[in-house]
């Protein structure tokens, strides 16, 4: 995440931006390769590492972004509004969603391998498969606010300018998400020490 912008950076992003509310479109494909990434990364973990429905949501988000540009007055950063126009577009998928995704399908380990080194690598691969489901079963307002904390970097104080919330809020719901995440996972912290006995 950006978190100091040279005054000639910033005055060149405000000239894009309008640009593309005059209808530039050079203006806007320069828009979208500076900040496609940021939003197609934020896409992939709120929905578990699915890249079709990230990759969806990306295109989503800079069609609306292309038809909304002339709304954004600049009241706040233009990468906050962005975050939020992202948010709120993963939370109404995952609506849409609800009734066909199953979270934590698909995953399913290779046959064994001999030697330990790859076993272990097999493990840990298991672990961050674990984590990204237990991440994305989440209530979809707690998993945005752990995904711009952990994922984004982002401080209380810009998630609540993202979200429209509190920081006592945002604080609440990141509590909320690390007990849920605790009891979802607390299965892989007796499976690691049985493999260390047995190692």
């Amino acid at each position: 995440m950006e978190s100091v912008v040279l005054t000639g950076e910033e005055a060149r992003g405000e000239a894009v931006i309008e640009a593309c509310k005059q209808g530039d479109r050079d203006a806007f494909r320069r828009l979208f390769e500076r900040h496609k990434d940021r939003v197609y990364s934020v896409a992939l973990y709120f929905f578990g590492g699915d890249e079709a429905t990230a990759s969806d949501v990306t295109q989503q988000v800079f069609l609306k972004l292309f038809t909304r540009i002339r709304q954004f007055q600049g009241e706040a950063e233009f990468t906050t509004w962005l975050y939020r126009l992202t948010t709120n577009l993963c939370v109404d998928e995952q609506r849409k969603r609800r009734r066909v995704q199953q979270f934590g399908e698909g995953f399913e380990l290779s046959e064994p391998r001999g030697r330990r080194a790859q076993e272990e690598s097999l493990a840990r691969s298991e672990v961050a498969h674990s984590v990204k489901r237990a991440v994305a079963a989440l209530k979809p307002k707690l998993r945005v606010v752990m995904l711009l904390k952990y994922f984004e970097e982002m401080s209380y104080e810009e998630i609540a300018d993202v979200l429209g919330l509190s920081k006592g809020t945002v604080a609440s719901r990141l509590n909320r998400g690390h007990k849920a995440l605790a009891r979802k996972l607390g299965h892989l912290r007796g499976a690691l020490l049985r493999e260390e006995r047995e190692g």
